[in-house]
């Protein structure tokens, strides 16, 4: 690798890191005549199904920009050094990074420069190189540059497995705050695009043997968390709204990282991301995708931010005392979902379990269940049946008391300090 080539990456790969929404592709893409690559189930320092972790090359094409988003370290005004690469370049990059066995794909986004059309057209030269000339079959996450013509983004949908635009602020009034070159129609149309040409090619499948293979694992989007004075409710109904609408497979919450300390207008939140936030928030999204909650019934306006001290299934299960006690042996399986310390595995482990008998204590902690959280919420075979429960500020207090109380078990011996 030449000195000039080596420079360009540490600028374009640096200036990728900001971007989280890449996580795990959900693509099948197999081996062809014999090619290079297989998109395998995952991507990007993320475990699949087999326990593999796999990673890729993540760049910008070019961390040149037209526009000057506030809270964006490639911004128009700020004094960084910049730098482009050519098509050639980044297809040379993939395929050598690829055979030395660093990579098993590609994470590619860029800057806009001189216009929406003209860098995704470069970008898509890449993909079609890449598909067409080198025959790789890898792992390719493209990201949608807001504004490129419909033309450029269906035929790029062709080559990619996965492709992604960002929301970057939750609000509106953020946008315009913050990024007032951009809006969010802008961002919705162009999700609009690859939402209509999936939904075309799904109704096509079932009256033509073969359609072509068109993002086959689906479209994801990000928003920029804490930059701007926006509620936890303002997220999670953005996002649910987004999910419905536009079917996406991921919701991104990227902590906001103050790299413009000049932007006077944005927050001082020292060096460090909201990163509790933002897991919180992740919680949250992962509540509404595999455990049947609504949005409204985790944030609403009495409750327009999450409570960063416990999680919001355990937050919502302290709001609604009524819900409870469940009855593990006959409650059906949504609503023993809803008991805090019971996951996905957990409850259907339960299901199954009680088919063949009741239900006793020692049991769920066999079956994975966190009882010491799950007992406040619950009524087993041998649980004592005229036991009431404390109030909800109490059982607070206890679950918190005891996270507590393992964390510093945990801690004692190895750092020697006696809790």
């Amino acid at each position: 690798m030449s000195e000039r080539i080596r420079e360009k990456l540490q600028i374009l790969a640096d200036a990728a890191k900001y971007d989280v929404s890449c996580s795990s592709s959900g693509s099948r893409r197999k081996n062809k005549d014999q090619g290079l690559g297989n998109t395998g189930n995952g991507i990007c320092h993320s475990y699949t199904e087999d326990g593999r972790c796999v990673s890729l090359l993540k760049i910008l094409f070019s961390n040149v920009c037209i526009y000057d988003c506030a809270y964006c370290v490639s911004r128009r005004s700020n004094d960084v050094k910049r730098a482009a690469f050519t098509v050639q370049e980044v297809v040379d990059l993939t395929i050598n990074f690829y055979r030395r066995n660093y990579i098993e794909g590609l994470f590619l986004s860029s800057g806009i420069f001189k216009s929406a059309d003209y860098t995704m057209e470069r970008m898509l030269q890449v993909v079609k190189k890449l598909r067409l000339e080198e025959n790789f079959n890898g792992y390719i996450h493209l990201k949608t540059i807001p504004g490129a013509s419909q033309e450029i983004i269906t035929e790029a949908g062709l080559y990619v497995d996965r492709m992604s635009i960002n929301l970057e602020m939750p609000t509106e009034a953020g946008l315009q705050q913050f990024a007032p070159e951009k809006s969010h129609a802008e961002v919705q149309k162009d999700l609009g695009i690859v939402r209509d040409r999936l939904i075309q090619l799904k109704d096509e499948s079932k009256i033509i043997k073969s359609v072509p293979k068109f993002v086959p694992a689906g479209q994801t989007t990000q928003m920029v968390v804490g930059a701007h004075n926006e509620t936890d409710q303002d997220i999670i109904m953005m996002a649910d709204r987004h999910y419905k609408e536009f079917k996406l497979k991921r919701v991104y919450f990227s902590g906001y990282i103050p790299i413009n300390t000049q932007e006077k207008a944005l927050p001082a939140v020292g060096s460090a991301p909201p990163l509790l936030r933002e897991n919180r928030l992740y919680q949250s999204d992962w509540l509404m995708r595999f455990y049947g909650f609504a949005a409204h019934e985790l944030v609403d306006d009495q409750h327009p931010n999450l409570d960063l001290d416990v999680d919001p299934k355990l937050g919502w299960a302290l709001r609604h005392p009524e819900a409870f006690p469940v009855d593990i042996n006959r409650a059906d399986y949504q609503l023993i979902l809803r008991v805090p310390g019971i996951g996905v595995r957990s409850a259907q482990k339960i299901v199954q379990a009680r088919r063949f008998g009741h239900i006793h204590i020692d049991q769920l902690k066999r079956m994975g269940v966190a009882y010491n959280r799950a007992q406040h919420f619950i009524r087993c075979a041998d649980s004592p049946k005229f036991k009431k429960e404390p109030p909800a500020q109490q059982i607070r207090q206890q679950i918190l008391q005891s996270g507590q109380s393992k964390y510093q078990q945990q801690l004692s011996p190895q750092l020697g300090f006696a809790f």
